[in-house]
């Protein structure tokens, strides 16, 4: 019998699969000192932060979901060698362990059982923790409490380093350093993992390819329905992200409408899904503190599109307004193809080209 297809197509439909990410070391590391740098407001108690975990997992799994743990999937990837090769050569190299330790490091780590090696690639790795004294100008450098390998602590959020939009998956270039190894660590387990392995579409993203400026975190991407994703453009996923995105999507037939919904560059809006949510139906909650803003819809054509195609795009974003583009907005005049929205967002619609 054939397994059920890999998909989001719906931000409020049923649940029947989910991967989460249990706190753990990486959490522990957390200090006063770095907690700015590794992107937390403050330390929190690990100790009761796993218990309520459980309790989160065992009421999912009560509702008939399947409930996966990143920490085991990572871990039963690492014992199979090409998982183990793929993460190791991206993440054990001159330009982040530095020359000198890449050789000794690589060797002890082959030696790891999957369990050991995934609890120091989300955990972070110190200088402490290694059995040997490294050589060269990093480990020196570092002292015997420095990270080799920072933690990951974010990686509990695992909507943002990889989102599946519709019957696809976006692998994430991350805005800040800090969680760009997340991507990674998610990208072998679907690649490697016999759970995922040849049943994941691979839409957009490359964690061994440097993006540059063009960013893009999973929590500002929405699968609405009817071929439209909308994606939040403020603090972590940039206009040039976002316009890779939705080429990736149109060129691969798995989105018509992309609907860029434009934050504030502020911490209360991080996310779309921070200030914008969907309940089911037509139900929604938006954060109304931000200022109110304008929606407009931009129609997308093809390099070569023949006037008729450009109109004909025009008219399909026009039409757009009314239903909605922010889930919260009403259509304007006729004369200026426009909606304000409540929830204080800009969005730009993009449209997959259109026959001419």
């Amino acid at each position: 019998m054939s397994q059920p297809s890999l998909g989001v197509h719906s931000e409020s439909g049923r649940l029947r699969q989910v991967i989460v990410c249990r706190p753990g070391l990486a959490h522990r590391r957390l200090t006063p000192e770095n907690c700015d740098e590794l992107l937390f407001d403050d330390v929190f108690w690990v100790k009761q932060a796993i218990k309520d975990h459980a309790v989160f997992t065992d009421l999912m799994r009560a509702e008939g979901i399947e409930v996966l743990d990143a920490n085991d999937l990572l871990a039963e990837t690492l014992d199979i060698p090409a998982g183990r090769a793929f993460v190791l050569d991206h993440r054990v190299t001159l330009t982040t362990v530095g020359a000198g330790m890449v050789e000794p490091l690589r060797l002890w780590m082959e030696g790891l059982s999957g369990v050991d090696l995934a609890r120091w690639l989300i955990g972070g790795l110190t200088v402490g923790d290694l059995p040997f004294v490294p050589k060269g100008l990093f480990g020196a450098w570092l002292g015997k409490s420095g990270f080799i390998l920072p933690p990951l602590p974010n990686m509990i959020f695992t909507r943002d380093n990889s989102a599946f939009v519709h019957g696809g998956v976006s692998l994430n270039p991350m805005f800040w350093a800090a969680r760009k190894p997340e991507t990674l660590l998610t990208t072998a387990i679907y690649r490697h993992h016999p759970k995922f392995a040849g049943r994941v579409r691979e839409l957009f993203g490359d964690p061994a390819r440097d993006f540059g400026p063009a960013s893009l975190e999973g929590g500002d991407i929405m699968p609405a329905g009817k071929d439209t994703v909308l994606v939040g453009m403020g603090e972590r996923s940039s206009a040039q992200g976002i316009g890779l995105f939705a080429q990736a999507l149109f060129d691969q037939g798995a989105a018509s409408r992309v609907v860029a919904c434009r934050l504030p560059r502020t911490r209360s809006a991080m996310h779309l899904d921070t200030v914008f949510t969907f309940c089911g139906g037509d139900v929604v909650t938006t954060f109304k503190a931000s200022p109110v803003s304008t929606c407009a819809p931009a129609a997308r054509a093809s390099r070569s599109a023949s006037p008729r195609t450009a109109a004909r795009s025009s008219r399909l974003s026009r039409r757009s307004s009314a239903s909605g583009n922010c889930g919260s907005c009403r259509p304007a005049a006729a004369t200026r193809p426009s909606v304000r929205a409540s929830n204080g967002t800009t969005a730009t619609t993009w449209w997959r080209s259109v026959p001419a």
